[in-house]
């Protein structure tokens, strides 16, 4: 079987792309908490942000560890998979950036313009530790 794995550099703009991830976190007497998020992939970190009251960040928190994992919908299927340390912090970003992003620039002023970043605003950044890659339309 061929080489399905990617490379740093196809992981990266794999990333970088625009896709949901799903976010995993560690939920004690419980499945994991699985999510889809919106993310941003910049200098090697990946970007959060929620609400700091939510469950997903009070679990972060307490878990200090996360999984993102992002796909593709349609074939060849391609996925990246990353594993490691969570730093939640208080600090928060203008959400018009991330809101347009995966909405578009119109779209993306009203999400911003109606869901304002607040006191509780957190900004979650994920440092992989552990990938997982594949890319199979190596493999064809």
């Amino acid at each position: 079987m061929a080489d399905m794995d990617m490379t740093e550099a196809e992981r990266d703009q794999f990333l970088a792309d625009v896709r949901v991830g799903i976010l995993a976190i560690e939920h004690a007497g419980h499945g994991p908490l699985a999510l889809p998020i919106w993310y941003q992939w910049e200098d090697g970190q990946v970007l959060i942000g929620m609400d700091g009251t939510s469950l997903k960040a009070r679990l972060l928190r307490a878990a200090g560890r996360a999984t993102l994992t992002v796909q593709t919908e349609s074939a060849p299927y391609k996925y990246v998979s990353v594993e490691g340390p969570v730093v939640v912090a208080s600090e928060s970003r203008d959400n018009l950036a991330m809101a347009s992003r995966y909405l578009g620039p119109e779209l993306g002023k009203w999400y911003a313009d109606n869901n304002p970043s607040t006191a509780d605003t957190v900004l979650v950044r994920l440092t992989p530790e552990k990938w997982r890659t594949c890319d199979f339309g190596k493999g064809m």
